[in-house]
């Protein structure tokens, strides 16, 4: 990118911020904005942006917690515009705009800068950047901090607006594109169109086998339903043929499912084959296994018998435990905060406080793509590379959605896909199927996996 004039960036952050503050108050005239300003570039583009706000009829006052090294030229525009500094907030304001550290900053909030962002309790915050007192490489939050009801970044998204705690701090993220000639990001977030390329396609002479076969060893006798559903998941019609391998109440495989105890009901194979009947039930040939999901005591027995078949596998639920060191085969790890856990023997509160760190620590120890199940999914590839899932609705957060995710990444293995793609993908189909099958209301796991085929239609533009 060819250099550009010294300012030019900041006036054009500072534009998109200002038409932010703007949309978000519905008009700026007679509207009283509170600038927090801090050192540095961030604080500029706040007093910036705090003069087209004057010039569109808003009250402004400033409070600058550094004035000594406030942005010069920044704060000359501002109080030529009629601009008013101010030693700390007087009344009410409608908005105050976070300015007070930029994304160079570290650590919580400062003791002055702290008291100011609480006396401001109830005020709506735009966040400039990223939210002050929030780190911005790792997304994780340490102490008092600024709760962004809106954040406005530029260029690009960072590390904070996409991994939680931090970005449930971002509030909504705008995004404001002032040129950047950007580098390759280690944390990324796929889009719908990155969705569709991947998206395994058959060929016009494609049968059954050649599309892949996904194999299930999931369920047992006290969780019939986690059998069915990581079928379910399997059976959105991503891959030729979904096999099933049932486990007795001991745990034991069985080739034939009229072999196991059913003297409290049905078997899980019986389960599979009355909601899946093109199912084919018993063991075989497959490209990818799916272990583990609702396995109980057969877990272990289950993810040894699909290592060694040697082909890729999603190892979920109960099999986690199981695992000690490297899976040996291209894996998709699916955890939870409290399975990620125990699998590294630390608390849940500490997962869920730097989920990005731990997520990585497992990628490395396991040799695997983790996906880290939250409210943002995290899927970490051993080398370090991240994507996250940002489409899920909080109502995905119901049981046996995490089945169906595991059969739906492993039918996308089983398709061809490498295991970060599989699993970043999946996750990705997995929360926009939530938001199809639910109108942005409840939802069910059975009714996600019902709604894959429509959200794969709808990015394959059929």
């Amino acid at each position: 990118m060819a250099r550009l004039p010294d300012g030019v960036l900041m006036q054009r952050a500072a534009a998109g911020l200002a038409y932010a503050v703007a949309d978000l108050l519905g008009s700026a005239y007679g509207a009283r904005v509170l600038l927090l300003v801090g050192a540095g570039n961030n604080g500029g583009d706040a007093l910036y942006a705090g003069q087209r706000l004057l010039d569109r009829g808003a009250r402004v006052d400033a409070v600058l917690l550094k004035p000594d090294r406030a942005h010069a030229d920044g704060f000359a525009a501002f109080r030529r515009a009629g601009g008013r500094v101010v030693d700390e907030p007087r009344g009410s304001y409608d908005v105050a705009l976070d300015g007070i550290v930029g994304i160079g900053g570290s650590g919580p909030l400062r003791p002055d800068a702290a008291a100011l962002v609480e006396a401001l309790d109830g005020t709506p915050f735009v966040a400039v950047d990223n939210p002050s007192g929030v780190e911005v490489d790792t997304g994780e939050v340490t102490g008092p901090h600024v709760q962004a009801l809106l954040t406005v970044s530029f260029g690009t998204h960072k590390v904070v607006h996409l991994v939680d705690p931090g970005a449930q701090a971002c509030g909504v993220v705008h995004l404001v594109d002032i040129g950047l000639d950007l580098p390759p990001a280690q944390v990324e977030a796929l889009q719908a169109d990155d969705v569709a390329r991947r998206v395994p396609r058959p060929s016009p002479a494609a049968h059954k086998y050649s599309r892949g076969v996904v194999g299930i060893r999931a369920g047992s006798d006290g969780y019939r339903g986690a059998g069915v559903l990581s079928v379910a998941g399997a059976s959105t019609g991503l891959v030729g043929m979904v096999r099933y391998v049932p486990a007795d109440v001991s745990g034991t495989e069985v080739a034939d499912p009229a072999e196991a105890d059913v003297h409290r009901g049905a078997s899980v194979a019986d389960l599979v084959q009355a909601a899946h009947p093109e199912v084919v039930v018993g063991p075989g040939r497959v490209q990818a296994w799916v272990v583990g999901s609702g396995g109980g005591d057969a877990a272990q027995d289950q993810l040894e018998a699909a290592v060694a078949d040697d082909v890729p596998v999603v190892v979920d639920a109960d099999a986690l435990a199981a695992l000690d060191g490297p899976v040996g085969v291209p894996a998709v790890l699916t955890p939870h905060a409290g399975e990620l856990a125990r699998m590294l023997d630390v608390e849940r509160e500490d997962v869920e406080a730097r989920q990005l760190e731990q997520a990585r620590r497992a990628a490395e120890r396991h040799q695997a793509v983790v996906l880290l199940k939250n409210r943002h999914t995290l899927a970490v590839h051993p080398d370090g590379r991240v994507r996250v899932t940002t489409v899920g609705p909080p109502w995905l957060a119901t049981a046996g959605a995490g089945d169906v995710l595991a059969g739906l990444v492993g039918a996308l293995l089983a398709a061809g896909l490498d295991p970060f793609d599989a699993a970043s993908v999946g996750s990705w189909l997995h929360g926009a199927a939530a938001v199809e099958a639910g109108h942005r209301g409840p939802v069910t796991a059975g009714q996600v996996a019902s709604a894959v085929p429509a959200v794969c239609a709808r990015l394959l533009g059929s």
